[in-house]
């Protein structure tokens, strides 16, 4: 039995559920600096509702997020640790406390909206036991940064809204030419037709891929220095490592469909809280969890529209913890929040991060060393037209061939990415070619039998940037 040791940390900061999958395009450099922490009154969790103004801040903290993710709390020198969340907020930790923001962002019509990377939303803010919370608001001390505009996506015209410009709701068919091009440039994985997705729309596609949040954006700063004890275990590491076989035995949850709505983020986040456990446990426990709660109930996401590992995998298992899927079955639509029956116990993360400490910190042999040493890893990467292709073999994205059957003026895969979970690694015996094995939520019937090979050692398609862990789950 896992141990039963349980610790609240931040509690995501948001206004309103569509904050989880925001329009704001931040980066690293726009963190770094000194920023103004106004904290509101306290409370407790059920007590303090950010999403509505707090009133009065009765407190001011001044802290700095310095290069390589040290933050120093100037009131009294206390030290910290900050990570920037992929373009949409950041966390930080300092004396016993946790803070959560997205930067702030407004709707300008239905084709742009406005962010800004010097303040953001009201956020949340509490110990590290979980008892007091308060509402937060930061500022940066800097007024050089004007808002920036952003293309909304999907695209629409102002005028007419419902105006479907690129073709998205008609029905996708399979380009056998692209196909048989994809096969004729590349002899590392194979193309093929699916003919289930002749069923859906462009749209249906798009959000089966994931969210609308562009390419994988990655901070470009110098990486920690790993001490001697980290890079000696990398030695020990084995060529080739699959949870699914180890000892004969298989770890990993089955394959799932998520069908037309955007909740991979959510499978990979569950399949990787479902394996951990079945490893910890030794598979006496084989937990399957909702995902539809987290669709349905979590306001660190957009539900069908998108969301992130890190903060459901993360923040929700730990401050709300996971459900079993008997509780809340799956529907694959956006749905109202319903109470869960009293029996249906919660599952609660100990701790989490990303691979490397912080958002940008991971490498190969990180990422290598997290799976062996703790389980299965949540990742993002860019899904391209090609992908969706995919039947066998060591993927890479093949720039040299695009389709022209879609008609469309721009390619809406290049303003998405994926979320999927990492369940070992290897290399092809005759090739060399280095790959990750990777479980997606498309069911059983795409790929290979529901997963897929995908280039190890180059950050493809953003596949070693992305990386998220979390530690033992409890029970409660």
């Amino acid at each position: 039995m896992v141990s039963k040791t349980f610790m609240i940390l931040s509690f995501l900061s948001t206004i309103l559920s569509v904050y989880a999958d925001t329009p704001a395009n931040c980066t690293y450099e726009d963190l770094l600096g000194q920023w103004n922490i106004y904290i509101g009154p306290a409370g407790t969790r059920e007590t303090v509702k950010c999403s509505e103004k707090p009133g009065a801040f009765v407190k001011e903290v001044l802290v700095t997020f310095s290069p390589l993710n040290k933050l120093i709390k100037d009131s009294d020198g206390e030290e910290g640790n900050f990570t920037l969340i992929y373009n949409q907020g950041f966390e930080f930790e300092v004396g016993f406390r946790k803070f959560f923001a997205f930067f702030e962002w407004q709707k300008v019509n239905a084709t742009y909206s406005k962010y800004w990377c010097n303040r953001t939303m009201y956020g949340w803010a509490h110990d590290a036991l979980g008892r007091e919370w308060n509402c937060i608001v930061a500022v940066k001390q800097t007024h050089k940064f004007k808002y920036k505009m952003i293309w909304d996506y999907p695209p629409t015209i102002a005028k007419n809204p419902d105006a479907d410009l690129y073709g998205l709701d008609e029905m996708f068919k399979n380009d056998n030419q692209f196909i048989y091009e994809l096969n004729k440039v590349q002899s590392s994985w194979e193309a093929g037709r699916y003919e289930q997705f002749e069923k859906l729309t462009h749209r249906d596609l798009l959000r089966m891929a994931g969210h609308s949040q562009g390419k994988i954006s990655v901070p470009k700063l110098p990486k920690k220095e790993l001490d001697a004890e980290t890079k000696s275990k990398f030695k020990d590491l084995p060529d080739s490592y699959d949870w699914r076989n180890v000892g004969g035995v298989d770890y990993v949850s089955p394959i799932r469909n998520q069908g037309q709505c955007g909740s991979c983020y959510t499978f990979a986040s569950m399949g990787m809280l479902e394996a951990r456990i079945r490893i910890r446990s030794n598979n006496s426990q084989t937990p399957v969890f909702s995902t539809q709660e987290v669709v349905s109930c979590s306001n660190y996401s957009q539900g069908c529209a998108g969301g992130f590992p890190y903060l459901i995998a993360g923040k929700y298992a730990q401050d709300y913890g996971v459900i079993d899927e008997e509780c809340y079955p799956y529907q694959g639509k956006d749905s109202s929040c319903q109470p869960t029956k009293p029996n249906c116990r919660r599952h609660y993360v100990d701790d989490y991060w990303y691979v490397g400490g912080y958002y940008g910190g991971c490498t190969e042999d990180l990422m290598k060393l997290a799976l062996v040493k703790n389980g299965p890893v949540a990742v993002g990467f860019e899904v391209y037209p090609d992908f969706m292709h995919y039947k066998t073999g060591i993927y890479h994205h093949v720039f040299q061939v695009s389709s022209n059957s879609n008609n469309l003026r721009f390619d809406p895969f290049e303003l998405t990415n994926h979320a999927v979970l990492v369940v070992g690694y290897g290399a092809d015996p005759k090739s060399g070619e280095k790959y990750w094995t990777v479980k997606n939520s498309w069911g059983p019937e795409w790929g290979e039998k529901g997963y897929f090979r995908i280039r190890r050692g180059n950050d493809e398609c953003g596949m070693e940037s992305l990386a998220v862990e979390s530690f033992p789950m409890t029970d409660m």
